[in-house]
């Protein structure tokens, strides 16, 4: 191939970079317009492009390729054709007939996709597409971009971790255009002034804090569960997926001082008998001042669900705070749940589960707008109003091997702004629960904090 400036002399040809005065889409007047479109309708171009951009990036690393409409789709095609990876399609919008899908292609959950975009100015079309390819369960690290405005976008994308890999910079391509005489100085001198007084400020999105939660919090429960959390400082909920009594009590005695709910699996108890695992189970959250979760789901119409939350040898309504149970039945099957709170499965954490971006969607509508629901169970950001419950969260393993999915605390706090974390095998397999419960409470509380911290990003 020839030269990268070369290259770009070819590709300026076309009339990909207008200078003049031009109003962009944001209202701000740019001495500069960047165009790659036409670059698509050069086939020599366009392959020596892909081979320009696969060379930068580590290829082994990707599963798949994904462009980012419009523009960028040419070119995640031509790049797909020179590497042999295989290219999905992100539609701008899913359709409404047929499979409704957003992502077309062929593919696997949990492959790793890199996004191709033309021009990166604030980074919004890529904070739009990355969270719609990862709600497909694809991860997303990479992004390739073939020029960079210089306004502020890959840092923003670079302090999300993402890692953005550009060919070529305007300054680059101004420098080029003046040493050919293409440009004057005083032309270069005003897209250099431009570029100094219009770098994108962005704030990144904050969440609420416990505190402003609470004074707007509503059930009893959601009250409890903030007032536990400033207390103890803490937003660990620890899930006790042991099978006997003994092994139930011990766990609670050694986490209890460090959670703000133990979250029970009732009915896997082998020897359970109401006096001898409820009755000292209930002392030891009134003596460690934590709520007891369980964690039933629920998922049958509302008559049965309330036999089965009042009724039975576990009458899980004489001791639980609160229940899970999924939205399935609709709104009326949570009906039942009238002196708990209830926390809506919104999203499970598990690999393939068919809880897809369209059930989230109606099983946020029931949530918000039923009294009994708290919050969510979801690996998805949930409305501010309702609690987010994270369970998978792990510091150790990125999976089970039986399809389980794990999260650091800095992730879930940072990216889907959940309230608590649920850890499981993280605390109970631990051969010191104590302790683990302990670094699980430091790192929950810690990312926590991190995540109300409001920071400025620019160019």
């Amino acid at each position: 191939m020839e030269s990268k400036k070369e290259f770009f002399l070819e590709c300026y040809k076309l009339g990909i970079i207008k200078f003049g005065r031009f109003t962009l889409k944001s209202g701000i007047e740019s001495p500069f317009y960047v165009d790659l479109r036409p670059l698509a309708s050069d086939p020599k171009i366009l392959k020596n492009l892909a081979n320009y951009l696969l060379e930068m990036l580590p290829l082994d690393n990707f599963d798949l390729i994904c462009g980012v409409p419009y523009a960028a789709l040419p070119m995640a095609t031509a790049m797909s054709l020179e590497s042999y990876i295989p290219l999905i399609i992100k539609r701008k919008e899913a359709k409404s007939y047929g499979t409704k899908k957003l992502i077309e292609g062929i593919y696997q959950k949990g492959q790793n996709c890199l996004l191709v975009e033309d021009v990166i100015t604030s980074g919004k079309s890529l904070l739009e597409t990355i969270p719609e390819v990862e709600q497909e369960d694809l991860k997303v690290s990479d992004i390739v971009v073939v020029l960079d405005r210089e306004q502020g976008g890959k840092q923003l994308l670079e302090s999300k971790g993402y890692r953005v890999h550009t060919l070529f910079n305007i300054s680059e391509v101004c420098g080029i255009l003046q040493e050919t005489g293409e440009l004057s100085d005083e032309e270069v001198k005003r897209i250099q002034d431009f570029l100094l007084g219009n770098h994108i400020q962005f704030e990144e999105e904050t969440r609420a804090s416990y505190e402003q939660k609470l004074s707007n919090a509503q059930h009893s429960v959601s009250k409890k569960l903030l007032e536990t959390a400033l207390a103890k400082k803490s937003n660990l909920i620890a899930s006790a997926d042991v099978t006997t009594t003994q092994e139930l009590l011990d766990f609670a005695e050694k986490v209890g001082p460090h959670i703000i709910a133990l979250k029970t699996h009732i009915d896997i108890i082998s020897d359970f008998e109401y006096e001898k695992t409820i009755t000292p189970l209930k002392e030891i959250a009134a003596k460690h001042q934590f709520l007891l979760m369980e964690d039933r789901k629920f998922a049958d119409i509302g008559n049965t669900q309330e036999l089965q939350f009042t009724s039975g040898v576990f009458k899980i309504t004489d001791w639980a705070d609160f229940v899970t149970s999924q939205v399935i039945g609709g709104f009326e099957s949570l009906d039942c749940f009238k002196n708990v709170g209830v926390v809506a499965i919104v999203g499970m954490s598990s690999k393939g589960a068919l809880t897809t971006a369209s059930y989230r969607e109606e099983a946020l509508k029931v949530a918000a707008s039923h009294p009994n629901v708290i919050g969510g169970v979801s690996q998805n950001k949930i409305p501010e109003d309702l609690l987010l419950f994270t369970p998978g969260v792990n510091l150790a393993d990125s999976g089970d091997g039986k399809g389980q999915q794990y999260n650091t605390p800095e992730h879930v706090f940072k990216t889907l702004h959940t309230d608590f974390i649920i850890v499981g095998r993280g605390i109970y397999k631990s051969e010191d629960p104590a302790a683990a419960a302990v670094t699980y409470k430091t790192e929950g509380w810690n990312a926590y904090i991190n995540s109300l911290e409001k920071k400025a990003i620019q160019n």
